[in-house]
């Protein structure tokens, strides 16, 4: 790692603009003091404007009346091991710029920008000086972007998706935005590293056709239990020696670098806090809503047969009533539900468990669960209906993931909460939700649009269903969103029970499919239509193809296999000749580097991919 700081003086009235680029000279960062006093940047990529000049600052009366009193330049190389994510080398390369400024009341404001290759970052900081505390009614940073850019807005963290122009947008629109502007670019708007402070939202700004400013706080989006629903908070409270989350713009030619770009936001967060990580183990997982200890141990068959590593106990194990704890115990058990045997059988299977609480009890007996589930040796626990926007709850979610790895606990944050990268410090939370999975049912246009949307922020515990006939997309297509859907607890069979397995041959790619990936790769995208994603782990390659209503034949080339080595493709794919209920055919073919697929797919159709050295044994 290379770090080299320079340090440039200016006087009360130094002229700007401040211009940082990234290493690659691709990506650029303007910041300018307007004449009033107005602190304003504006980004670049490739030459062209991705967000023109815009203003920044907080309400009330903090954004202009500034004077620029110092700044100074960095540079940081380097990369960091992820064992949990998308890609397990991450590269984390910049050029920053710091920006000293003085309010006209005397406080004192540092804004920090950098420019990445893939794309551009900045915050608010707050230096030690003699006011101790920075309070605002609302955070007023703009994102004035050019014409006819349209974005693909979402609003409540479990909505659907439309294309609309930015022009058009409504407020308290979700993040990460992704945005698609007029000359082929893409780009996508994303919060990073928020530990305490309100959720940012994105509304459009008054007065100024096609431009959005941040809306913090935001209605909640427990919208699931709306009698719990909160109101719209978007003050900050700050202290002295206290940064803002980044603001984020991923940047790319083409939809799919979104996402291959998206360990940004990790970058953006404090690195590993936790000294031992051998505790935490990604694995697939099935949920139990049976809740009687026959029916669980039947499930817990199950999943050692299907190569899954967890059983969640969900709602209402601990009975009708909350999950109270007093003593070593809870209070209420579900009937017939002996949880020490179960915990006790799955250790036999090597099948652990997760179990589910509602945030109301965590909040009421956090101090207390958390011990006594490490006591029982419960591995995770999975937090439902959580609630989301105010400073105060972010805080709180914080708390909870630092609390969880005190006591050796992964976690699974459902409903309203979206991920910020936070995962990269604390690697216990391993999935959230924050998604419109298979708890909807959603279509395949909304299945094909998520990997250039939501994913950008990080996992999702989109829950894979396969033999409910509720879902309205195929058997292939669910069994490659077990590729296309990250998440280090992947959970699979979501409405699915073991009697309505019948020894399908395809349930052996949910089988050999981990969970994380030492390399991702988006081959195919277009939002809305098709996506194909390629994973790796070690010298197996996972790939999943999802497509819309319309079918097509893809076209899925190999490069990224080593060249001269040979491998069997494992290919499952939709057809209704196979005399099986699920229609799925399986194949196998040699394949290599020049190897090129075609891959047809049906309506609302998929295709699963598991590409194996053929040197060597499968696994």
């Amino acid at each position: 790692m290379v770090l080299v700081n320079a340090s440039i003086v200016f006087g009360a009235m130094a002229a700007t603009p401040l211009v940082i680029q990234s290493p690659d000279g691709k990506v650029s960062v303007k910041f300018t003091l307007q004449a009033e006093g107005a602190p304003a940047y504006q980004i670049d990529y490739l030459g062209k404007p991705v967000v023109f000049e815009s203003y920044l600052g907080f309400e009330p009366a903090f954004a202009n009346g500034f004077k620029l009193i110092e700044a100074g330049t960095a540079q940081h190389s380097g990369s960091w091991t992820n064992v949990f994510g998308e890609r397990r080398i991450v590269p984390d390369n910049y050029n920053e710029l710091n920006v000293d400024l003085k309010g006209a009341d005397g406080k004192l404001l540092r804004i920090t920008f950098r420019a990445y290759d893939e794309g551009a970052a900045f915050r608010y900081s707050f230096p030690e000086q003699a006011a101790k505390e920075f309070q605002f009614s609302g955070e007023r940073t703009e994102f004035r972007f050019p014409t006819n850019t349209f974005g693909y807005e979402e609003h409540g963290t479990e909505g659907e998706y439309w294309r609309a122009k930015v022009a058009d947008i409504h407020p308290e629109c979700e993040r990460p935005l992704t945005l698609a502007y007029a000359d082929g670019l893409f780009a996508c708007l994303a919060e990073a590293d928020n530990e305490n402070y309100p959720r940012m939202l994105l509304s459009p700004l008054p007065g100024v056709p096609g431009a959005l400013v941040s809306a913090l706080g935001g209605t909640t989006s427990n919208t699931t239990n709306a009698k719990d629903s909160m109101r719209n908070d978007p003050t900050a409270l700050l202290h002295a020696g206290d940064s803002t989350p980044w603001r984020v713009l991923v940047v790319g030619r083409k939809p799919g670098d979104l996402l291959e770009r998206n360990y940004l936001i990790l970058n953006l967060n404090p690195p590993p806090a936790l000294k031992d990580i051998s505790w935490i183990k990604p694995g697939k997982v099935m949920r139990d809503m049976t809740l009687t200890t026959t029916n669980s141990k039947a499930i817990m068959d199950f999943a050692a047969e299907a190569g899954l590593q967890y059983v969640e106990l969900d709602w209402h194990w601990y009975g009708q009533d909350q999950a109270f704890a007093t003593g070593d115990a809870t209070t209420v058990r579900a009937p017939n539900l002996d949880l020490p045997e179960i915990i006790r059988y799955g250790k036999e299977k090597n099948v652990g468990v997760i179990l589910y609480v509602d945030r109301k009890q965590i909040k009421r007996q956090r101090d207390i669960l958390f011990p006594l589930y490490e006591k029982w040796g419960v591995k995770g626990v999975k937090i439902g209906f959580v609630d989301v926007g105010p400073q105060s709850e972010t805080t709180w979610i914080t708390e909870t993931i630092r609390k969880a790895a005190e006591h050796h606990l992964m976690l699974d944050i459902h409903d309203g909460y979206r991920p910020t990268g936070f995962a990269r410090t604390y690697p216990n939370l391993m999935t959230v939700e924050g998604v419109r999975g298979n708890e909807h049912m959603p279509t395949p246009e909304h299945n094909c649009t998520l990997p250039f949307t939501r994913y950008i922020a990080g996992s999702a515990d989109y829950t894979v269903c396969y033999y409910t006939s509720r879902k309205q997309t195929t058997f292939a297509h669910q069994l490659a969103m077990a590729v296309v859907s990250f998440s280090p607890l992947q959970f699979v069979f979501w409405y699915d029970k073991p009697s309505d397995y019948h020894r399908e041959p395809e349930i052996e790619f949910f089988q050999r499919i981990p969970t994380v990936w030492d390399e991702t790769k988006v081959i195919n995208g277009e939002v809305g239509k098709y996506a194909t994603i390629a994973r790796r782990s070690g010298d197996n390659w996972f790939v999943g193809t999802i497509n819309d209503h319309e079918s097509r034949t893809l076209k899925v080339p190999l490069p990224f296999l080593d060249a001269g080595r040979k491998y069997t493709a494992h290919i499952y794919t939709d057809d209704d000749l196979v005399p099986t209920r699920t229609h799925v055919e399986v194949e196998s073919h040699p394949v290599d580097s020049l190897t090129t697929l075609d891959v047809p797919l049906r309506t609302a159709g998929g295709a699963a991919v598991w590409i194996s050295p053929l040197s060597e044994k499968s696994p």
